[in-house]
Order: structure tokens, then C-alpha cells, then sequence
């Protein structure tokens, strides 16, 4: 039996600005209030306090954290609820007293930087339960005990992997492609349809996004006051192309760093995005396949399959085997994975083989190693945007570089995690999702 993390689990609908310090906190928040119930303790609940640890601590408030746990504790999912409910929540909401949030930066719980400490009394002060919580990235969550919901699938696989070069093997071998296997797999815990509607689903969710951010002008939350792009670099696209075709020349890289920037302006203000692997990360995917239809002529079909797919098993090769938290392994975790896995994907997507996917992943992870997580103030704006609109240009061109190769390279899939997995462990703990180095302490905030 074998730990498989499905597509539908690393792909969520949920909203911004963070996986880990917005998504996993609202689902830590209402597994809480489930455990209250389901111990029949809901009823006598007086007071609730929460513990920020680590990350969480030093950068929760910038993150949305405290609005999306009183959210949870409310009853709200990151599915369902309504993202500006969301910004507007407070502790008036809730049916007990919500103590101040106690922000422990500087304490970091051994299981993981993103611990979160809940503890519910009665009105005579008296203990009715304490749980601890981690938020381990992309909105996934875990309790002492271990992964909570369905991310990591403990069944018999039709085809089972733990690293690039078995994933290679096993597509190789049975003349399929990489989202092939994974759909087989996928079919052994739901049935196609369910499969089929919720990756269409999600496609459909990150192609809204990336429409919805380019359409919208405006500042961003947060005392920054970072103003909008994506609209303006729209409007600018589209008048070069109408003075002249020739003049404009070829827009392609121009639009996929548009469409980056327009989904993670979405997701730092707030609004509905999903999670690719991470929020920090949410723009690279979507615009790398917003680019693959727009530019390559590449179906919404095939889109919501092949390369959604292809994704999931690249990425769940980054979370299995190092990680894809930002409070873990620095951005490298979260952008870096996200470029690896879209490079792969869309090179699948223009008719690549399994080797030329795997080389495009690793070209793609290669050249984002030590990449730190830095955001200024805590807001996934600063450097993370411009981040995004970055990488996605790099997932691009380690498509085309894989693809006019064959396959064949030095330095395999299965290596790079590996180092990156190392160089997040020796990275200094400022440098991982605490804004205490880099970009957030040598950028003036004003």
C-alpha cells in the first residue's frame, strides 16, 4: 500500500492570499469546532483561545490568518465561503468569547513552523479540549497524529510511484502518458464522472481567475498600497496590437506574465483562487495554461485533464519526498514547484514524452533552488506577484528546452527535489515565511 496524493486534493478552490496561513487555518479553525461537536462539548463552550507559532505567528495578520480562523470556528470552509464574508469576519460572529490572538513567532512546535494551538474553556474556566494543529502547506493540515482529510490516500494503486524515475518507468513501460496513470489511479478512489467534473472544475475556476484579475483595477489590501497591474498591462497589450500587428510583434510572454500577475492579485486581495500547489504559487499554472490555449492552440479539454494531471504527479512527487511550504523550504517550496510542475505539464500538453516532461520539471525546479520566502509585511504581494509572472516565463522556456531535446539529461527529476528538500533544511529560518530577512526587512514599508 502506498501514500498517494490525489489531483483533487493539491488542486482546491478555496481563497487567498495564503494556502498556508489563510487556507489551513480556516480548515484547522472548523476541524476544531467539529471535534467540539462531535465530543458533545460544543454546547458548554465559554471561551476559545488561539496560538500562533512560528510562521504563523510572524506573519498570520498579514496573511488574512485571524479573519480565516474566526471564519473556521464560524463553521465556513475555504470551499464554500464567501471571500468577502471572509475579510469582514470578527469575533462577534461566534457563539463563545475569542480570546486575543497569542502570536508566538519566535516559537517553532518540532512537528512544523505553522502550529496553531486551540484551547476551549467552560465559563468556570475549565479545560473542555486543547488541540494542536499544522498547517503543512497548500492548505493541507495535520494534528499530532498525523494528515487530516484525504490528501495523502492510504490504497492499493493500480500504479504505484514514490519518485520521477518510477513514475517515467511505469508510463514508459505501459505506452501511456503521465496524466494516463494518474487518471487510473484517480478512478481507484471516485468514479470517473466525480473525477472528470471536479478537474473541469477546477480548470474552469483558474480560468475565471485569471479573466477576473485582468478586468480588475484598484489598490490592494494592506498598508503597502500596492495598485493593480494586470488591468493596465491588458489595455497596453491590446492597443500595441491595434496600432499594428507588426509593431506589436510577438505578445505571447507579455500575456503569460499578465495572466500570472492577474491571478495573484486576486489572491492577495482576497478572492477566490486555487490552490497550485500553494497561493503564494497560484498564478503559474493557471497562466502557464491560459497561455498553452490562448498561444498553442491547446483545448479546455485537455487542459482540465492532461494538464492538470500531469501537475498533480509532478507536484505530489515535491510534497511527498521535500515540501511545498514556504515556512518549510522557502519559496523554493512553493514557486519553485509550481514552475517545475507547470513546465511539466505543459510539455505534456505540446506532445512530449514522458522523459521530456521529466527533463522540463527539472530544468524548471533546477533554476529555482535557494529561492527564499520573503514577503514584505507579511502581504503575499511583495516580491510574490511579480514572483509569479516570473516563473511562469521559466516553466515556458523549460518546456521548449525539454522539448527539443530528447529526454535525455544529466541531472534527473528525482535529484533536484532532493537538493531542494536539503537546501530548505539549511536554509536560516528568516528566510522561510517569517518576513524577518531578505526583501521584507531591506524594503522601506510605506
Amino acid at each position: 500500500m502506498t501514500e498517494f496524493v490525489s489531483a483533487l486534493d493539491l488542486f482546491t478552490i478555496g481563497i487567498g492570499p495564503s494556502s498556508s496561513h489563510t487556507v489551513g487555518p480556516m480548515r484547522a479553525a472548523k476541524a476544531f469546532k467539529d471535534e467540539l461537536q462531535s465530543s458533545g462539548k460544543r454546547a458548554r463552550v465559554a471561551r476559545v483561545a488561539v496560538t500562533l507559532y512560528g510562521s504563523l505567528g510572524a506573519t498570520g495578520p498579514g496573511h488574512g490568518t485571524t479573519n480565516a480562523i474566526i471564519a473556521g470556528l464560524a463553521g465556513s470552509t475555504p470551499e464554500t465561503c464567501q471571500p468577502e464574508e471572509v475579510r469582514a469576519a470578527n469575533p462577534e460572529m461566534l457563539e463563545f468569547e475569542l480570546g486575543e490572538f497569542d502570536l508566538q513567532s519566535r516559537t517553532r512546535l518540532e512537528r512544523h513552523s505553522n502550529g496553531m494551538r486551540f484551547v476551549a474553556t467552560d465559563a468556570s474556566d475549565g479545560l473542555l479540549l486543547e488541540s494542536v494543529y499544522y498547517s503543512v502547506g497548500g492548505g493541507f493540515i495535520e494534528d499530532e497524529q498525523g494528515p487530516l482529510g484525504g490528501e495523502r490516500e492510504q490504497v492499493d494503486m493500480p500504479h504505484n510511484y514514490q519518485t520521477a524515475s518510477e513514475l517515467i518507468a511505469s508510463s514508459e513501460n505501459l505506452g501511456i502518458t503521465i496524466a494516463e496513470l494518474v487518471w487510473r489511479n484517480e478512478l481507484a478512489l471516485r468514479p470517473s464522472e466525480e473525477v472528470q467534473a471536479r478537474l473541469e472544475k477546477i480548470w474552469s475556476a483558474m480560468v475565471a481567475c485569471v479573466e477576473s484579475g485582468l478586468a480588475t483595477e484598484g489598490t490592494l489590501p494592506g498598508y503597502l498600497k500596492v495598485e493593480r497591474r494586470a488591468s493596465k498591462m491588458t489595455r497596453g497589450l491590446w492597443d500595441r496590437a491595434a496600432a499594428s500587428e507588426s509593431a506589436a510583434g510577438d505578445q505571447s510572454m507579455e500575456w503569460l506574465q499578465a495572466y500570472a500577475i492577474a491571478v495573484n492579485e486576486e489572491n492577495a486581495a482576497g478572492n477566490r483562487v486555487v490552490t497550485a500547489p500553494t497561493n503564494g504559487a497560484a498564478g503559474i499554472i493557471p497562466a502557464v495554461g491560459y497561455y498553452a490555449r490562448e498561444f498553442r492552440g491547446v483545448s479546455d479539454e485537455t487542459l482540465a485533464r492532461d494538464y492538470l494531471l500531469t501537475a498533480a504527479a509532478i507536484g505530489s512527487l515535491y510534497k511527498r519526498n521535500a515540501s511545498i511550504s514556504g515556512a518549510e523550504a522557502g519559496c523554493q517550496g512553493e514557486v519553485g514547484s509550481a514552475c517545475s510542475m507547470a513546465a511539466g505539464a505543459l510539455t505534456a500538453v505540446l506532445g512530449g514524452s514522458p522523459a521530456q516532461v521529466e527533463n522540463a520539471a527539472e530544468i524548471a525546479m533546477e533554476h529555482n533552488l535557494g529561492l527564499t520566502c520573503d514577503p514584505v509585511g507579511g502581504f503575499v504581494q511583495m516580491p510574490c506577484i511579480e514572483r509569479n509572472a516570473i516563473a511562469a516565463g521559466t516553466a515556458v522556456a523549460a518546456s521548449r528546452l525539454a522539448l527539443i531535446g530528447d529526454g535525455r539529461h544529466k541531472i534527473s527529476l528525482d535529484t533536484v527535489i532532493e537538493t531542494m528538500r536539503q537546501t530548505g533544511l539549511d536554509m536560516s529560518s528568516k528566510y522561510k515565511e517569517t518576513s524577518m530577512g531578505g526583501l521584507a526587512v531591506n524594503v522601506v514599508e510605506c
